[in-house]
């Protein structure tokens, strides 16, 4: 079989969800993918601190899609993980990547996704709405917003007095932190077992 597969992770804040699958390939959960590459949507972001104290290699590409397909192809890249990428893809790059990208979405999709749908907004969204369960998605990416194949989900009740900040910390914790790094193993020995 081939080696693991080579993982970019793309971020656009403090990268949360790139910690949760740094601390999961350290723990042994990710073993058919490895981290190779952080890619910065700008300059600053904690995300990128956080792969440097990771020891892993990380660049920063802004809205320049030709730029960016460079340095994945420069690093073999494989697999590409949205975690926090706030850059909508165009229809040609998510061919090119066709189901070798996948993001995590904040809420039960087809809720509150789609087109200007991301962060607090999501959250916000939810609790004007009055659900009383939200949680977490993980699914390929294609050239619609939030439209690929949906791969995980998992549910994380809305509790009486949830403001957006305290529900999306909760659904980070018991959710996305959790089916990101499930996922990205998941894709990973796909690829491998494909091309072994």
């Amino acid at each position: 079989m081939k080696d693991k597969t080579r993982i970019a992770v793309l971020v656009s804040g403090g990268g949360t969800n790139l910690q949760a699958l740094i601390d999961s390939e350290k723990r042994g959960e990710i073993p058919d993918g490895e981290i190779v590459l952080v890619v910065g949507s700008r300059e600053g972001i904690y995300a990128l601190e956080r792969a440097e104290k990771a020891g892993i290699e990380h660049t920063v590409v802004h809205k320049d899609e030709e730029k960016l397909i460079k340095v994945l192809e420069e690093h073999h890249i494989e697999l590409i993980i949205l975690a926090g990428y706030l850059t909508i893809l165009s229809a040609d790059f998510t061919k090119r990547y066709a189901n070798r990208i996948i993001n995590i979405h904040p809420s039960l999709i087809p809720s509150f996704c789609g087109k200007g749908m991301y962060g607090l907004k999501v959250h916000e969204a939810a609790l004007s709405y009055g659900v009383k369960v939200s949680g977490a998605t993980v699914h390929l990416v294609n050239e619609i917003p939030d439209g690929g194949r949906i791969l995980l989900q998992k549910a994380v009740e809305v509790q009486d007095g949830d403001t957006p900040e305290i529900l999306q910390r909760r659904i980070m914790e018991q959710a996305e932190w959790k089916l990101l790094p499930k996922a990205a193993e998941m894709i990973s020995k796909e690829i491998r077992e494909a091309e072994g």
